[in-house]
């Protein structure tokens, strides 16, 4: 900013030195630091303000930009049957009906285990706890390799 080279700032300090004085440098550099303290503060609270205009100049702007839209939506569908954004209409929800309470099934407890049966998971034909006759057509399992001890 004010481009100060080392040899201008020694003449500087050389010129401070001699019309100061060197008993009374440390106040001089103090009442300085003071100044420039205050000159960097009233800068950065004018910045805070520029940069607070700005963003309320943007913020003023994009609700001018949604209020525009808001109304540009509202000309479109102003009744609001449509699906929003005019998809097509399967894609909405469709009504929802409700479950039959527990006094109106005939046979609450069959009903149950009928829908236990219904999500319990089934295991696969090797898995299962009594093993079955392979199909007709399927090539014979092996039986397994003797272990160590047989």
């Amino acid at each position: 900013m004010f481009d100060i080279g080392a040899s201008e700032l020694l003449v500087i300090v050389i010129v401070a030195i001699l019309v100061i004085g060197p008993s009374d440098m440390p106040k001089a550099l103090k009442h300085a630091g003071r100044w420039i303290g205050k000159l960097r503060r009233m800068s950065s609270h004018f910045r805070a303000g520029l940069d607070e205009v700005v963003r309320q100049a943007e913020i003023e702007e994009m609700e001018e930009k949604w209020a525009a839209r808001n109304k540009q939506i509202m000309a479109e569908y102003p009744d609001g049957s449509t699906p929003e954004g005019g998809g097509p209409e399967n894609l909405l929800p469709g009504e929802m009906e409700p479950l039959a309470a527990a006094d109106d099934v005939p046979d609450a407890d069959a009903a149950a285990e009928a829908a236990i049966k219904r999500a319990a998971p089934v295991k696969a034909p090797e898995h299962a706890d009594d093993p079955s006759p392979p199909p007709p057509g399927s090539p014979p399992l092996d039986p397994p390799p003797p272990g160590k001890d047989g």
